[in-house]
């Protein structure tokens, strides 16, 4: 897996069913399959993390300080070191139009300038530790705040292994090497999972006892930066296979490949950092609600896991593509490359969303509810995992359009309207919420509690994902935004029918109430519900779906 190939050029058109080859001669189709198998596996592996915290910690001292404590090293291991991150895109987009020794100089003057400008980062993230935990969580009671300050002490050099991380796992991909960036977050989850494995032989079920609340902190966060060290080293073999590492200082920021990379970088990493302190304006109103942070960091793993697992399988293949057709005379392809790219995140978000919506007490019941994470704590999660559900679709879909528009060279459109979102941020936390405020002034809110946060944040996706069609309806020109709409309102049709589907089953059995009883509502419910989905979805003839299912019936005996 992984075997790099020339720099060639993008070959077929948009009726190929997803034949075209994107630099190395592989097909779309097969680099999608290699990213979803790594992406899934590393999703599992995640998914396992999380259920071992939550049979540990519940939610528990320890691990509700820990997620304001990994809120900045965490930030920056997803900003600059994940995949699809600004980092990553930056360098795909720059060195996939390269030769591969440039592209080994390039890689070596960028990881010394951000390499340099993270160390002082570290440095700062761990002096300032605990004024930062203040700012992030001003409403944190003294025994979490101290935890959350040694847990971000411990997590600091992840900003360092972040940026090197993002800008080799970019030059891979550049390379048409796709498996190992796409599987290496399992390494660190396989180091938290030991790490807690560990203690619990020493522990046992008293791991969740506020006696030992320190020492499960300093547990996760020493096994968390663990897993970053891991995921930077397993990068380093495959780069010098490739011939793109020099495993040398190279101090040269006027190349113009380090200048192309810088100028997409920096517009691009502001831009996903705006996102990212959403994250900060939500936990600074969680702070107040005890439990509300954990929650969110259980429930956004559900969402996650499809999530990242359906964003690494449509976006790592399709950023190349967008990046090689930025000439004038490949615009119509371009459009349509576009359309794919936001039908098929449509019409695999819609669906899941619906059920995560109709379903979410039955699996976060079959995930996490065991040991010292119970009842409470599951409803707590299953009403944060509703409205994730709700903007699910949004989430990808912004995720596309911003990766054209760093394929076409411009990170300044995608930072606007992340500037913007910003502000409309606060405005509706405080308005679903409720909170501190400045200057002492008394806003009227509407108290949805935690999941308020939730639905603020995919109102801002919402709106984020309209202003950039229409910005990339003013740049291209010839978008048939009517057709696009069309046929996505079709589809979130389609996923309304099948989520009520879903919940109606659920709703009208008396399904027992263990394990086994929540598996096997949440395997009929949910498969009656993308049932229903499937079928109008297939009769509304949206070309995307109606491709997909054609595919299935020639592949699957007796649908043929």
């Amino acid at each position: 897996m992984g075997e790099g190939s020339g720099r060639g050029g993008v070959t077929g058109s948009p009726s190929d069913n997803g034949q075209t080859t994107a630099g190395g001669g592989r097909s779309l189709r097969r680099i999608a399959l290699i990213v979803a198998v790594a992406t899934a596996l590393s999703k599992l592996a995640g998914l396992v993390r999380q259920q071992v915290i939550a049979a540990a910690f519940g939610v528990g001292v320890a691990y509700d300080a820990y997620n304001y404590a990994y809120v900045l090293p965490g930030f920056l291991l997803i900003l600059l070191g994940g995949i699809n991150g600004p980092f990553h895109s930056a360098m795909v987009s720059v060195l996939a139009r390269r030769p591969r020794q440039e592209g080994a100089h390039v890689l070596a003057a960028i990881n010394t300038l951000v390499g340099a400008g993270l160390i002082v980062v570290t440095l700062l993230l761990f002096v300032a530790a605990g004024p930062l935990i203040d700012l992030v969580g001003p409403g944190l009671d003294a025994e979490r705040h101290a935890i959350a300050v040694l847990e971000l002490r411990w997590m600091a050099p992840m900003a360092l292994f972040a940026g090197l991380i993002g800008l080799g796992f970019g030059a891979l991909n550049a390379a048409d090497e796709f498996w190992l960036p796409s599987v290496s977050p399992l390494l660190s989850s396989v180091a938290v999972i030991a790490g807690l494995g560990i203690l619990w032989l020493h522990l046992g079920s008293a791991i969740a006892l506020p006696q030992y609340a320190v020492l499960g902190g300093a547990v996760l966060a020493g096994t968390t930066l663990l897993g970053a060290v891991f995921q930077w080293l397993i990068q380093l073999p495959a780069l010098a296979r490739q011939g793109l590492h020099k495993f040398q200082l190279v101090w040269d920021w006027k190349h113009p490949g380090v200048q192309e990379v810088l100028r997409v970088m920096g517009p691009a990493t502001l831009s996903s950092g705006m996102l990212q302190i959403n994250v900060f304006t939500d936990l600074f109103f969680a702070s107040g609600i005890v439990g509300a942070a954990a929650g969110l960091g259980y429930a956004n793993l559900l969402v996650q896991t499809p999530l990242g697992l359906l964003s690494n399988a449509l976006l790592v293949p399709l950023l190349p593509v967008f990046a090689r057709l930025t000439a004038p005379g490949d615009r119509p392809e371009l459009i349509a490359r576009i359309r794919q790219g936001l039908m098929l995140s449509s019409a695999s978000m819609l669906p899941l969303g619906a059920l995560m919506v109709a379903l979410a007490v039955p699996i976060v019941g079959v995930v996490y509810e065991r040991g010292a994470f119970n009842a409470s704590a599951a409803a707590l999660v299953a009403g944060l995992l509703m409205a994730y559900g709700v903007g699910m679709p949004a989430y990808l879909g912004r995720d596309v359009l911003v990766r054209v528009f760093y394929a076409l060279g411009d990170g300044t459109t995608p930072f606007r309207f992340s500037m913007a979102g910003i502000g409309l941020n606060v405005i509706f936390d405080w308005l679903l919420v409720g909170g501190p405020t400045p200057w002492g002034l008394q806003l009227p809110a509407l108290n949805f509690g935690a999941p308020g946060l939730v639905l603020a944040t995919v109102a801002v996706n919402l709106i984020t994902c309209l202003g950039l069609v229409l910005a990339l309806q003013k740049r291209l020109g010839g978008i048939p935004l009517r057709v696009w709409t069309r046929d996505s309102l079709l589809l979130l049709a389609a996923a309304v029918a099948g989520g009520l589907a879903a919940w109606g089953l659920e709703a009208v059995i008396a399904w027992p109430a263990n394990l086994w009883g929540r598996l096997l509502e949440c395997c009929l419910a949910g498969g009656l519900g993308l049932l229903v989905y499937g079928l109008i979805a297939s009769w509304a003839r949206v070309p995307e779906v109606h491709q997909i299912s054609r595919q299935l019936r020639a592949r699957i005996p007796g649908l043929a």
